[in-house]
C-alpha cells in the first residue's frame, strides 16, 4: 500500500523570510565584505588578461557566411550575428542582432552557515567588462559552455544545477536578456541550496545577500548575471496597498501587450539598411547605437585560455533609472511597457527611462525620451541610488550605464502616467519578475537593489 501523499505549502514565504535575513546580514561568517574588492583585483592582476580589438580578418573560427553575410562560428554552436527587421506600427528599422537559441545557466549556490544563507560567488573575468573581472553567479554558462563545444575545460559546480531536487531550488526562472541586442534570449536564473560540505575553489567566496547588496552600491563590482538572478528570488512583500490591484496590473500590462504590432523577422546581415561594414566593424551610418567588433582575448583564466570573438559595443555609456514616489506611504516606482525588436512578447515592463541620452542629441525635446531630464536634472538629495553598473561582459563590450532611483513628484512624473506607463510597488515588480518575460534585464538590475536603496541603503 503506497504511502498516503504529503502536501506541502503553495507558497515561498519561508524562503523570501529566509532571503530577508540573508539581506539583513551585513557581514558574513566567511569573508568581510571591504575585501572583496581587493580579492577581484587579485584575480584581475593574477589573470593578467589582454583583451585587443581586431580586424574581423583576425577572428580564429569566425567568418561572414558567404550567402548571407551572417556572422558565424565554423562549429555551428555558440551565437550568430544576423540581421534583424522590426516594424512596429508605423515605425521600421533593421539592425545586427545577437542570435543565441540556447539556453543557458545563471545559477548561484545557497547554503546556511550560522542560521544564514550564503552565496557562492564567482570572480570570473569577461572581455566585454570594463575592469575585466566582476562578481558572479557561482555558474555562468551557456549549453556550448558546459557541454564545452570550445574543448575547455568543465564549469565549476555545474552538476548543482543540472537535476536538483526540488526542495533544493529556491528559485528558478526563464528570464529573457537584452531585447535591442538579443534576439528571444533566455537563460534559467537559478538558485539552489547545499546541505553538505562544498569544496571551495579559490576563484569563489561565501556572501550573505546583505554583503552583495552592499557591494552593489560600488561601480562596476557585481555583474549582470548575478543581478538577474537575485532579482528574481521571492521577496517578503513590504506592502499590502497599491496603486493598482495585481489583477488591475496584469489586466493593463496584458492590455499594454495587446495594443503594440511589433512585427520582428530575421534576415541576412549583408542586407540591412542604414548599415556599413568595413574590416574592424559593422556600425550605423550615422554613428549610433551600437556597432558589432571583434576582440582577442589572451590569458583568460576561463574554461579556454584565449580565443577570438565578435562582440557588440554601444557608442556611449546609458542612463537606466526608475522614477519613485510615496502615495499614501507606499513606495511606487514608474514602469514602462517597453517595446524591444528581440523580445519573445510585444513588450516587457521597464525601468522609467532606458536609453543613451547621445543617441537623441540631434533631436528636438519633444523626440527626447519620457521623465529623462527629471531624473538626470534631480536634485542631489533626491538620488537614492547611482551606481554604473555594466552588462553581460561575454557579449557585449564596455556596456555601461549609470542606474538611478530618483524621488520626483506630481509635477515631473504624475500620478496619472501617459500612455504606456504605471507605477507598481516594489513587491508587485518581485511578483511579476518571479515568472518569465515581464519584466526586462534593466529593471531586473534596480529590482536587485531597490529595496535597500529606499530604505536608505543607496548610494547618494
Amino acid at each position: 500500500m503506497s504511502a498516503p501523499a504529503q502536501l506541502v505549502a503553495r507558497t515561498g514565504a519561508h524562503i523570501a523570510e529566509r532571503l530577508a535575513l540573508s539581506a539583513a546580514t551585513a557581514e558574513g561568517a566567511h569573508t568581510a565584505t571591504a575585501e572583496v574588492p581587493g580579492w577581484l583585483a587579485e584575480h584581475r592582476r593574477a589573470g593578467a588578461t589582454v583583451v585587443r580589438r581586431i580586424p574581423f580578418a583576425g577572428l580564429d573560427h569566425w567568418s561572414f557566411a558567404p550567402d548571407t553575410g551572417d556572422l558565424r562560428h565554423s562549429s555551428g554552436r555558440f551565437f550568430t550575428i544576423e540581421g534583424l527587421h522590426v516594424v512596429r506600427g508605423g515605425a521600421e528599422w533593421q539592425q545586427p542582432i545577437i542570435v543565441q537559441p540556447e539556453i543557458g545557466i545563471l545559477g548561484i549556490l545557497a547554503k546556511e552557515f550560522d542560521g544564514v544563507l550564503h552565496f557562492l560567488m564567482q570572480a570570473k573575468m569577461e572581455p566585454g567588462n570594463p575592469n575585466l573581472v566582476q562578481l558572479s553567479p557561482t555558474v555562468q554558462a551557456t549549453r556550448s559552455n558546459y557541454t564545452k563545444a570550445h574543448g575547455g575545460t568543465e564549469v565549476r559546480y555545474l552538476e548543482h544545477f543540472l537535476a536538483p531536487r526540488p526542495q533544493q531550488v529556491l528559485t528558478d526562472v526563464l528570464q529573457s536578456e537584452h531585447g535591442a541586442w538579443f534576439y528571444q534570449k533566455r537563460n534559467r536564473n537559478m538558485i539552489v541550496e547545499v546541505d553538505g560540505d562544498v569544496p571551495v575553489h579559490d576563484a569563489f567566496r561565501w556572501l550573505t545577500l546583505g554583503q552583495i547588496l552592499r557591494l552593489l552600491r560600488l561601480d562596476n563590482v557585481v555583474n549582470m548575471d548575478a543581478r538577474t538572478v537575485l532579482a528574481s528570488a521571492p521577496a517578503l512583500p513590504a506592502e499590502t496597498r497599491a496603486l493598482s490591484s495585481d489583477s488591475a496590473l496584469l489586466a493593463w500590462f496584458t492590455g499594454e501587450r495587446a495594443r503594440h504590432d511589433v512585427r520582428a523577422r530575421r534576415m541576412p546581415l549583408r542586407e540591412i539598411a542604414g548599415w556599413q561594414t568595413d574590416e574592424h566593424s559593422v556600425s550605423r551610418v550615422d554613428g549610433r547605437f551600437f556597432r558589432v567588433v571583434a576582440v582577442s582575448v589572451e590569458g583568460a583564466g576561463r574554461e579556454v585560455a584565449g580565443w577570438t570573438q565578435p562582440i557588440i559595443e554601444p557608442v556611449e555609456h546609458g542612463v537606466v533609472g526608475f522614477a519613485y514616489r510615496l502615495f499614501d506611504g507606499v513606495p511606487h516606482v514608474l514602469a514602462h511597457a517597453r517595446v524591444e525588436g528581440g523580445f519573445l512578447d510585444t513588450v516587457e515592463l521597464a525601468p522609467t527611462v532606458q536609453c543613451v541620452p547621445s543617441n537623441y542629441a540631434p533631436a528636438g525635446a519633444e523626440e527626447r525620451p519620457p521623465f529623462l531630464d527629471a531624473l538626470l536634472n534631480a536634485s542631489p538629495d533626491r538620488v537614492c541610488y547611482s551606481t554604473v553598473h555594466s552588462e553581460e561582459g561575454g557579449r557585449f563590450l564596455n556596456a555601461e550605464s549609470r542606474y538611478l532611483i530618483v524621488e520626483t513628484d506630481e509635477a515631473t512624473t504624475p500620478t496619472q502616467p501617459p500612455p504606456g506607463y504605471h507605477w507598481v510597488t516594489p513587491g508587485q515588480l518581485n511578483w511579476l519578475a518571479g515568472h518569465s518575460r515581464y519584466v526586462n534585464v534593466q529593471a531586473r538590475t534596480l529590482l536587485a537593489v531597490l529595496d535597500a536603496a529606499l530604505q536608505g541603503g543607496g548610494t547618494h
